[in-house]
Protein backbone atom coordinates (compact mmCIF):
# COMPACT_ATOMS: atom_id res chain seq x y z
CA UNK A 1 0.00 0.00 0.00
CA UNK A 2 1.43 3.37 -1.03
CA UNK A 3 -0.34 5.45 1.64
CA UNK A 4 -1.57 4.25 4.97
CA UNK A 5 -3.84 5.88 7.55
CA UNK A 6 -0.70 6.63 9.57
CA UNK A 7 0.82 8.53 6.61
CA UNK A 8 -1.93 11.12 6.40
CA UNK A 9 -2.34 11.88 10.11
CA UNK A 10 -0.36 14.35 12.15
CA UNK A 11 0.64 12.38 15.20
CA UNK A 12 1.77 13.66 18.57
CA UNK A 13 5.07 11.71 18.48
CA UNK A 14 5.99 13.65 15.31
CA UNK A 15 6.59 16.68 17.50
CA UNK A 16 8.64 14.99 20.23
CA UNK A 17 11.73 17.17 19.89
CA UNK A 18 13.76 14.82 22.07
CA UNK A 19 13.84 12.54 18.99
CA UNK A 20 16.65 13.71 16.68
CA UNK A 21 14.88 12.47 13.55
CA UNK A 22 11.96 14.80 14.29
CA UNK A 23 14.33 17.76 14.52
CA UNK A 24 15.91 16.77 11.21
CA UNK A 25 12.52 16.23 9.54
CA UNK A 26 11.21 19.61 10.69
CA UNK A 27 14.45 21.34 9.63
CA UNK A 28 14.26 19.73 6.18
CA UNK A 29 10.76 21.12 5.76
CA UNK A 30 11.50 24.52 7.26
CA UNK A 31 14.51 25.09 5.01
CA UNK A 32 12.37 24.55 1.90
CA UNK A 33 9.75 27.20 2.65
CA UNK A 34 11.84 30.39 2.18
CA UNK A 35 12.88 29.18 -1.28
CA UNK A 36 9.26 29.25 -2.38
CA UNK A 37 8.97 32.96 -1.69
CA UNK A 38 12.36 33.67 -3.29
CA UNK A 39 11.05 32.42 -6.63
CA UNK A 40 8.44 35.17 -6.91
CA UNK A 41 8.39 38.95 -7.13
CA UNK A 42 5.07 40.78 -6.95
CA UNK A 43 3.17 37.50 -7.21
CA UNK A 44 4.78 36.32 -10.47
CA UNK A 45 7.91 34.28 -11.12
CA UNK A 46 10.98 36.45 -10.58
CA UNK A 47 12.78 37.38 -13.82
CA UNK A 48 16.12 36.29 -12.35
CA UNK A 49 14.76 32.89 -11.37
CA UNK A 50 13.05 32.48 -14.74
CA UNK A 51 16.36 33.33 -16.42
CA UNK A 52 18.19 30.74 -14.32
CA UNK A 53 15.63 28.06 -15.17
CA UNK A 54 15.91 28.96 -18.87
CA UNK A 55 19.74 28.74 -18.77
CA UNK A 56 19.39 25.35 -17.09
CA UNK A 57 17.23 24.16 -19.99
CA UNK A 58 13.99 23.87 -18.02
CA UNK A 59 11.46 24.98 -20.64
CA UNK A 60 9.11 26.73 -20.38
CA UNK A 61 10.90 28.28 -17.39
CA UNK A 62 7.86 30.00 -15.87
CA UNK A 63 6.02 26.67 -15.69
CA UNK A 64 8.96 24.95 -13.99
CA UNK A 65 9.36 27.80 -11.49
CA UNK A 66 5.74 27.26 -10.42
CA UNK A 67 6.23 23.46 -10.30
CA UNK A 68 9.39 23.83 -8.20
CA UNK A 69 7.68 26.27 -5.81
CA UNK A 70 4.65 23.99 -5.48
CA UNK A 71 6.79 20.94 -4.71
CA UNK A 72 8.86 22.94 -2.21
CA UNK A 73 5.78 24.25 -0.43
CA UNK A 74 3.94 20.91 -0.31
CA UNK A 75 7.02 18.93 0.72
CA UNK A 76 8.04 21.57 3.26
CA UNK A 77 4.65 21.72 4.97
CA UNK A 78 4.29 17.92 4.92
CA UNK A 79 7.73 17.46 6.47
CA UNK A 80 7.09 20.05 9.17
CA UNK A 81 3.77 18.40 10.08
CA UNK A 82 5.05 14.84 9.67
CA UNK A 83 2.38 14.00 7.08
CA UNK A 84 3.27 11.61 4.22
CA UNK A 85 6.83 11.94 5.44
CA UNK A 86 8.49 9.33 3.25
CA UNK A 87 6.95 10.75 0.08
CA UNK A 88 7.55 14.37 1.05
CA UNK A 89 11.19 13.64 1.87
CA UNK A 90 11.67 11.80 -1.43
CA UNK A 91 10.01 14.64 -3.34
CA UNK A 92 12.26 17.16 -1.61
CA UNK A 93 15.36 15.07 -2.37
CA UNK A 94 14.33 14.73 -6.03
CA UNK A 95 13.69 18.47 -6.29
CA UNK A 96 17.09 19.21 -4.76
CA UNK A 97 18.75 16.78 -7.18
CA UNK A 98 17.23 18.66 -10.11
CA UNK A 99 18.38 21.93 -8.51
CA UNK A 100 21.92 20.50 -8.19
CA UNK A 101 21.87 19.47 -11.83
CA UNK A 102 20.57 22.88 -12.90
CA UNK A 103 23.29 24.62 -10.89
CA UNK A 104 25.94 22.47 -12.58
CA UNK A 105 24.53 23.27 -16.02
CA UNK A 106 24.44 27.02 -15.37
CA UNK A 107 27.59 27.56 -13.30
CA UNK A 108 29.70 24.47 -13.98
CA UNK A 109 31.04 22.14 -11.34
CA UNK A 110 31.71 23.78 -8.02
CA UNK A 111 31.76 22.62 -4.46
CA UNK A 112 32.19 25.77 -2.37
CA UNK A 113 28.83 27.48 -1.73
CA UNK A 114 30.29 30.97 -2.10
CA UNK A 115 31.41 30.03 -5.63
CA UNK A 116 28.03 28.60 -6.66
CA UNK A 117 28.79 25.07 -5.51
CA UNK A 118 26.38 22.27 -4.72
CA UNK A 119 27.53 21.09 -1.30
CA UNK A 120 24.60 22.82 0.44
CA UNK A 121 22.16 21.03 -1.86
CA UNK A 122 23.95 17.70 -1.42
CA UNK A 123 23.74 18.07 2.36
CA UNK A 124 19.96 18.63 2.21
CA UNK A 125 19.50 15.81 -0.31
CA UNK A 126 21.22 13.42 2.10
CA UNK A 127 19.24 14.81 5.04
CA UNK A 128 15.93 14.28 3.21
CA UNK A 129 16.97 10.75 2.24
CA UNK A 130 17.78 9.96 5.88
CA UNK A 131 14.32 11.19 6.88
CA UNK A 132 12.70 9.08 4.14
CA UNK A 133 14.70 5.96 5.09
CA UNK A 134 13.84 6.37 8.76
CA UNK A 135 10.18 6.79 7.91
CA UNK A 136 10.21 3.67 5.77
CA UNK A 137 11.85 1.70 8.54
CA UNK A 138 8.80 2.45 10.61
CA UNK A 139 10.66 2.82 13.91
CA UNK A 140 9.13 6.25 14.42
CA UNK A 141 5.61 7.47 13.86
CA UNK A 142 6.70 9.63 10.94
Amino acid sequence: MILTQKDIRTLRPNFDLSQPINLLRIACGAFLIPHVFGKFADGVPSPGVVGFFAKAGLMPPEFWVVVAATVEMCAGVALILGVCTRWAALAAAALLMVASYALQVVKGFGWAWNLGGVEYLVFWILSCLVVAMDSWRGQNSL
